[in-house]
């Protein structure tokens, strides 16, 4: 990947910077992620795709990209919730955790390098919060214990609040000082989970995980910190607080993700207009949500309508006929020439596990273009105009090519190279091993996919027959078990060998 300069709007500074990371070839990046009290909504994951959009960029620039999301697996609202449902607290967070990583994997988002639990990181909070004593910027009390915004010089440089008219949103502890300090750690109440500490028993405060988290795997100053624009104050500018009084230069740049809104207000629980991905999945695919929710800026609003919706999942499939098509003229031309499947995949260094349709359009590079666009702070919608236009130039070759033009045919697999690796960028790649399936299967009764599956089928179907005719048994075996594994049903007639598509 070419080296080009990425700028990134960094909410601290209110302006866009140079992205200058803190070693040399990699980038660490923080996303606060779920806190699992109920099933997730669209809202709640257009965070994971954008940031993942942000971290396939950073890979491809080239850099070692170690990215964290936690997940906040103690709160009131989690204890709220499960004794209205007369459920364990560990067992109602486990069952939600698990919804979100569905969640996560039907749009294709990639796994973060590691996923930490707030409660497997007790002994962390509680030397964090020593810190911050012993540095005078905290103290405890009755149990609890508070950080003191009025002691750590930029407090409020985050967000902008001022300390004479801040509110932190908490109800007045036991022993609070001063009311706009905020509470790292809550004293025990009966019946609640509690941990031991040097203080007495509790649990975590909200802010406190995070500073503990990103630090202990990111290092005590990381590059990037991610979250919804409603993290910003109180959360994000407390975990920064803490980080601060405890010594730490803690986060370089902060990037925030704006909301998923209905008729203009944010979309959440209280306002009852909740839509849940597996609700949303009945109306697109997974790969065409993904599309919808990457395909506003970052940082705006994106107003949810169905509508909307479904002119995403529309230019999602111009893209994917597109890639479809070009897959298939390369796939013919190798045919003619070699059997498909092993061969192609051994010929592009790829692993075997990649479908033969993308191993016979290899992903290329990306255009210059679409690069310096992603470089303006990620700016996806104009970086997915690029690629419209790339297609509608790919289409206008495709239909001369199909005709034998052999000069359009070379135009054809440079574009459609070229779109297959934008896309990738923006996880929509129609034949990454997330979407290949799903886009035969849509497109599986059109010429153009069942040809280019045909062709693939009977180039292995040959090889088959080659093997037999040489009693080379395990060969022929092999050939019929791969086909099966894809879905491929082989069926040995007086006329040879035919092949389905299996239910």
């Amino acid at each position: 990947m070419r080296n080009v300069t990425l700028r990134i709007y960094d909410t601290a500074t209110r302006q866009l910077r140079d992205f200058e990371p803190v070693r040399e070839g990699h980038a660490s990046i923080y996303l606060c992620g779920a806190t699992v009290q109920s099933i997730p909504h669209i809202g709640h994951v257009r965070s994971g795709v954008a940031f993942d959009i942000l971290r396939n960029w950073l890979t491809a620039k080239g850099l070692d990209v170690a990215f964290v999301r936690n997940v906040t697996d103690i709160d009131d609202k989690i204890l709220t919730k499960a004794a209205e449902n007369g459920r364990p607290w560990w067992e109602w967070a486990a069952t939600h955790e698990r919804a979100f990583a569905w969640a996560y994997d039907q749009l294709g988002v990639t796994p973060p390098s590691i996923e930490p639990r707030a409660t497997g990181h007790v002994p962390q909070m509680i030397e964090y919060m020593q810190r911050i004593i012993d540095n005078g910027h905290g103290y405890a009390a009755e149990g609890n214990v508070y950080a003191s915004p009025a002691t750590i010089e930029d407090y409020g440089h985050l967000s902008g609040q001022k300390l004479d008219e801040m509110d932190q949103g908490e109800s007045a502890g036991k022993g609070k000082r001063d009311p706009r300090d905020f509470t790292m750690w809550k004293a025990a109440k009966p019946g609640e989970p509690a941990w031991d500490t040097p203080w007495g028993r509790g649990r975590p405060g909200w802010h406190i995980e995070c500073s503990a988290m990103a630090t202990t795997y990111l290092g005590s100053e990381f590059d990037i910190h991610c979250g919804g624009l409603d993290l910003q104050f109180p959360h994000h500018e407390n975990e920064a607080a803490q980080a601060h009084a405890a010594g730490d230069g803690f986060a370089r740049y902060w990037m925030h993700n704006g909301w998923v809104t209905m008729s203009g207000e944010k979309m959440s629980k209280s306002l009852g207009n909740v839509l849940s991905i597996p609700n949303v999945l009945k109306l697109v695919r997974p790969v065409e949500l993904r599309y919808y929710l990457g395909s506003a800026h970052y940082r705006s609003m994106l107003e949810y309508s169905e509508s909307a919706l479904a002119e995403a999942a529309a230019g999602y499939k111009r893209i994917e006929k597109f890639v479809l098509r070009a897959a298939q003229l390369a796939a013919s031309a190798a045919g003619s020439e070699t059997a498909v499947g092993e061969s192609l995949v051994a010929a592009n260094g790829l692993p075997e596990e990649v479908h033969p349709l993308a191993a016979a359009l290899p992903i290329g590079e990306v255009p210059q273009a679409f690069a310096d666009k992603l470089d303006d702070d990620l700016a996806v919608p104009q970086s997915l105009a690029i690629i419209h236009d790339v297609v509608r130039e790919g289409n206008k070759a495709l239909d001369k090519a199909e005709s034998g033009d052999a000069a359009a045919r070379e135009v054809v697999l440079r574009i459609g190279a070229e779109v297959r690796a934008m896309a990738a960028i923006l996880g929509v790649d129609p034949l990454s091993a997330n979407w290949i399936e799903g886009s035969l299967a849509s497109l599986g009764g059109s010429d153009a996919a069942m040809g280019a599956l045909d062709v693939l089928v009977k180039a292995e179907l040959d090889r088959r027959a080659e093997a037999r005719a040489e009693k080379n048994w395990a060969v022929a075996d092999e050939v019929r078990d791969r086909l099966k594994a894809a879905g491929i049903e082989v069926t040995d007639t007086a006329d040879g060998a035919k092949w389905s598509l299996t239910d």
